[in-house]
């Protein structure tokens, strides 16, 4: 087994536990502790030293700031991490993974381990400023948006996913990505895409391409002032993307406001007078309205008083 990362950074800050460039190293390493990638948990390492700089210096860090890292593997990152002298909790679910951090990096002073499946301990693990993962495609968007609206909010996060879905986070209105889940992220950061980095940069390889991006925390609003119904009625007004704006509303008004007690002239009456009000045409679709206009509706139907 490598020398713990304490002994190594007393003797030798160039040193690495591992060869995490490699995907022969990596996986010799692997073999000889028995352990293998688990597709379930969507195991992709980033072999790319330029890509992994990328992330860490996007991530804008330096002595004594503390950081989550999400699925930190084998932990190249986060020696990443440690060499730049931030305080880091890392999150991991593989139990053979968890082993092999807790070897490497367990006694070094600046460096916490929550083991298990982040998107259940995180509420439980305190706050830190930032937040650096390379993201399971399969819990990416379920992590952020929870995250969001748990009003969970990091400085900035800088994070590396499925290019799909990065373009997705950073679609404008009237594009065929723009969504629910552009307006949430767009709605608590600013948004700003990294390098685009190929399969080939990751062990295993994966039939995907991915990119980097960093998410800054917006200073022109405070995320957790947005009216109370704004989330879910951003999440009904894209639930049917071929219906109008005021079919959505007409829905959202039923069941969110009115909770089926109303009447349907009575939710006819509140989808009008909030459009109107808004100065928003009932017949155009939710891809088109920016954020100000979903803040905007909102608002209307929080002043109204129906809002619960």
């Amino acid at each position: 087994m490598p020398p713990l990362i304490d002994e190594v950074l007393h003797t030798s800050p160039t040193q690495r536990p591992l060869n995490y460039d490699s995907p022969l190293a990596l996986k010799a390493f692997l073999d000889a502790q028995g352990l293998g990638m688990r597709k379930k948990f969507g195991q992709n390492f980033l072999i790319n030293p330029e890509a992994r700089k990328i992330l860490l210096d996007a991530l804008e860090i330096g002595p004594g700031d503390g950081v989550w890292e999400i699925g930190p593997g084998l932990g190249a990152m986060t020696w990443g991490l440690l060499e730049r002298g931030v305080q880091v909790k890392a999150f991991e679910i593989d139990p053979g993974f968890i082993r092999v951090l807790t070897d490497f990096f367990g006694a070094h002073p600046r460096f916490c381990l929550v083991p298990g499946d982040v998107l259940k301990t995180w509420p439980h693990a305190g706050e830190e400023g930032y937040m650096l993962g390379n993201l399971p495609y399969t819990i990416g968007s379920r992590l952020l948006g929870a995250f969001i609206e748990g009003n969970r909010f990091f400085k900035r996060m800088v994070v590396m996913l499925q290019r799909e879905l990065v373009q997705r986070i950073g679609a404008r209105p009237g594009s065929k990505d723009y969504s629910s889940f552009s307006v949430l992220c767009t709605s608590a950061y600013t948004i700003k895409p990294l390098k685009i980095v190929k399969g080939s940069s990751f062990y295993p390889v994966p039939h995907v391409d991915s990119q980097g991006l960093r998410l800054d925390l917006r200073t022109d609003v405070d995320p957790r002032s947005y009216p109370l119904g704004f989330r879910p009625l951003v999440r009904q007004l894209f639930a049917s993307r071929r219906k109008t704006i005021k079919h959505n509303l007409y829905n959202f008004v039923v069941s969110y406001i009115l909770q089926g007690v109303g009447t349907g002239a009575e939710a006819g009456y509140i989808t009008e007078e909030a459009l109107e009000r808004c100065g928003i045409p009932g017949n155009n679709r939710a891809e088109t309205l920016g954020l100000e206009a979903f803040v905007a509706l909102a608002t209307v139907l929080e002043d109204i008083g129906l809002v619960r």
